[in-house]
């Protein structure tokens, strides 16, 4: 990995990768700027997102034109289906082409259909690629309302993704240590550490899994269902994708405290429809698993 970053390909690649994620997260107002341009025009420009790949294969000899076309296409085809749902459902009480882009990239992500493209340890370009490709269908496509991506945070921010991480913690620690998933450290790391680890966490787990499932999913689920119903769906679905996470078979434990963490996760989102509280919750809870529970 490290190797690879010393090349200049490899970095450009990955600029281009993240600055469409960050930009969209600190200036979301300019997403808006999309529905200035021409339809065609409009539709075709994520295929952009295909350069990252060429440019990371090119460097370490896995260049397949297949993979390109993918890349290319793909975030085209979801901007059409987002495109297509915004004329047939302008009240944005959820359409079937919301739910098929949903369906899509959650697997996508979690079974890991395309991380070969990569090669080792550069599977998270997969992730923040198709990241790039949501965040462009739903929000300048689409123009999904009531998300709540932006990391411009605030003081309440933080004051809520605390609050829900403290009412949550007691209940992981107490079920996670009886069911033995659990385990405490004694470890102390510096507290340089400790904050690389939380903003690694909050910028390329918390803020992409928060996005999705929240702003995305909770946010069109509770148009039809209704805000009990899609707090427990999203929570469940959340469960559901960890199935396969640090075991080589269907990890149920894992299933039950990522479920009943997705409750906690939404409530923080659902407060104030802000992405930032729910993120804080949720990488806090993952800085401090991985570094005194794990």
């Amino acid at each position: 990995m490290l190797r690879l970053l010393d090349h200049p390909p490899v970095i450009l690649a990955a600029l281009l990768t993240l600055v469409p994620f960050l930009w969209a997260a600190f200036c979301p107002r300019t997403l808006q700027l999309a529905g200035r341009m021409p339809v065609w025009l409009r539709l075709l420009a994520p295929a952009v997102l295909g350069f990252p790949y060429a440019l990371v294969a090119g460097s370490n000899g896995l260049f397949r034109w297949t993979w390109l076309a993918l890349y290319t296409l793909l975030p085209v085809l979801i901007s059409v289906l987002l495109y297509w749902a915004s004329l047939a459902d302008p009240e944005q009480r959820g359409d079937w082409r919301d739910l098929l882009v949903l369906v899509f990239l959650g697997l996508a992500v979690d079974l890991r259909w395309f991380e070969p493209a990569w090669g080792p340890r550069l599977a998270i370009f997969n992730k923040i690629l198709l990241l790039d490709a949501g965040i462009y269908g739903f929000l300048a496509i689409r123009r999904l309302g009531q998300v709540g991506f932006n990391l411009r945070l605030r003081l309440h921010d933080l004051r809520i993704g605390l609050l829900w991480l403290a009412a949550y913690a007691p209940i992981a620690v107490t079920l996670g240590l009886w069911l033995g998933f659990l385990h405490f450290h004694p470890l102390i790391p510096s507290a340089r550490q400790v904050l690389l680890a939380w903003l690694f966490t909050f910028f390329f787990i918390a803020v992409p899994e928060e996005l999705f499932f929240r702003g995305w999913m909770q946010n069109l689920l509770e148009r039809r269902l209704g805000r009990v119903w899609a707090l427990f769906i999203t929570s469940a679905l959340f469960g559901l994708s960890h199935f396969n996470k640090r075991a080589a078979h269907f990890n149920g434990r894992y299933v039950l405290l990522a479920t009943l963490a997705g409750i906690f996760y939404g409530l923080a989102w659902r407060q104030e429809r802000r992405i930032g509280a729910s993120a804080i919750t949720h990488a806090s809870v993952d800085t401090i698993w991985s570094v005194w529970l794990r």
